[in-house]
């Protein structure tokens, strides 16, 4: 039986690209940050603050989903998606799933 080579992906999440465009779009639709917050799905608008003010500039990517559809803009308008190589590795899946790799 030959031996299966899987990669393991590090990491996933987005990078917001442009403080001032997020800022933009929630004047223009008169979004505050608490409703933004919500829409994030956050108990707390202090991570919007942080992202406006540049104290912050990366996020989970169901958050960012969330905020470019409450904001009606495509998702890649607003953010990068990331990917950390750091802890991408090959592992034998010999033996085990490839669910139990992944």
């Amino acid at each position: 039986m030959a031996t299966a080579k899987v990669y393991q992906l590090g990491g996933i999440w987005m990078e917001l690209r442009d403080r001032k465009k997020l800022a933009r779009l929630m004047i223009v639709q008169g979004v505050s940050q608490r409703e933004l917050a919500r829409a994030a799905g956050w108990k707390s608008h202090s991570y919007v603050a942080r992202l406006i003010k540049g104290e912050a500039k990366t996020l989970e990517t169901n958050p960012a989903l969330r905020i470019a559809h409450f904001l009606q803009v495509g998702v890649e308008d607003l953010f990068l998606t990331r990917v950390d190589t750091e802890k991408g590795h090959m592992e034998s899946s010999k033996g085990r799933s490839a669910k139990e790799v992944a």
